[in-house]
C-alpha cells in the first residue's frame, strides 16, 4: 500500500495535477465511495485479515472515527449515520469476542453483560431517524439487521423472522452475493438448515466467492446441523486453509475434531 501511495504521488507530481477541496455539490456524488471505504477499514479492524489477533482495534476505531466526522461534515446524510450505526453495533461486542487466551467466541455464546450498552443505545437512536427519514438505503439496512441481533438478552430470543425479512429488502439495494450469503444464517433458523444449504450450494457457483472463506464455513455449519459430520469436517478444513487469521483458523479447526 504504502509503494502504491508513492506511485501515485509522483504520477500526479509528474502531471502537476492540482490539488482542490471539492465544492459542496460535488460531495454526494463521491460519498458512496467513501462509505465503502470507511466500512472496508473497519472491516479490517473487526476481523484482522492476518495475524495472531481478532482485532485490529486501531483500524475499528479509526473507522468510527472517520464516519463520525464525515457525519459532522455531511449532517442529515442517513446513509453516513446508518454507517455510523453499523460500526457502532458491531464494535459493541468488542470486549466479547474472545476469552482470556485469545480464542474466537461465537456470538450465541458471548457474555452480553460485556456489551457496549452506550454504543447500543446510541446505535440504536440512530437507526431510528434514519427509518423515519425515508426509504432505507444498504448501510441503515445493515445497522438494522446488526441491532435486531444485539438487541435480545440471549442468542435464543434472536428475531429470526425480521432479521430475515431486512436481509430480503437488503438484498433489494444491494444484490451482493454476500449479503445472499449472510441472508443464509436466518434462513436456517426460520426455515431449517436444509434449505439454507441449498442457497449455500447455489452460492458456491458464484466466482466472486472463490476463496471467501466464510462461504464454506458457514456450509460447515449447516451440515454439522444435519448430522452430517464428515463433510462438515472437510467444509471446516477448506474454510481454515482460506484464512490468515490465527484465531479464525485456530476456532475452524477445532471444529473438525468435534
Amino acid at each position: 500500500m504504502a509503494a502504491r501511495l508513492t506511485r501515485a504521488k509522483k504520477k500526479i507530481s509528474a502531471a502537476r495535477i492540482p490539488y482542490r477541496v471539492p465544492r459542496a455539490a460535488e460531495l454526494p456524488g463521491r460519498l458512496h465511495s467513501v462509505l465503502a471505504v470507511i466500512h472496508l477499514l473497519f472491516t479490517a479492524g473487526h476481523t484482522a485479515p492476518s495475524g495472531a489477533s481478532l482485532v485490529r482495534a486501531d483500524l475499528a476505531d479509526r473507522a468510527v472515527h472517520l464516519a463520525r466526522l464525515l457525519d459532522e461534515l455531511m449532517p442529515g446524510e442517513t446513509e453516513i449515520r446508518g454507517l455510523l450505526a453499523l460500526l457502532l453495533v458491531t464494535d459493541a461486542r468488542r470486549a466479547s469476542r474472545v476469552d482470556a487466551a485469545g480464542r474466537l467466541v461465537r456470538l450465541e455464546d458471548q457474555d452480553r453483560s460485556a456489551w457496549d450498552r452506550a454504543a447500543l443505545a446510541e446505535a440504536d437512536a440512530l437507526i431510528t431517524g434514519c427509518l423515519r427519514a425515508g426509504p432505507p438505503g444498504r448501510y441503515v439496512l445493515q445497522a438494522a439487521i446488526a441491532a435486531l441481533y444485539a438487541e435480545p438478552p440471549s442468542y435464543a430470543e434472536t428475531d429470526w423472522p425480521q432479521i430475515l425479512t431486512l436481509y430480503d429488502r437488503l438484498l433489494a439495494v444491494w444484490p451482493s452475493p454476500v449479503v445472499a450469503l449472510n441472508r443464509t444464517v436466518p434462513l436456517a433458523m426460520v426455515a431449517d438448515p436444509g434449505a439454507a444449504l441449498t442457497e449455500v450450494e447455489h452460492l458456491e457457483q458464484d466466482e466472486r466467492l472463490s476463496g471467501y472463506h466464510y462461504l464454506p464455513a458457514i456450509k460447515a455449519d449447516l451440515l454439522r446441523r444435519l448430522g452430517r459430520t464428515r463433510e462438515a469436517a472437510a467444509a471446516y478444513r477448506q474454510a481454515a486453509a482460506l484464512t490468515a487469521n490465527e484465531a479464525e483458523r485456530a476456532y475452524l479447526n477445532q471444529q473438525t475434531t468435534k
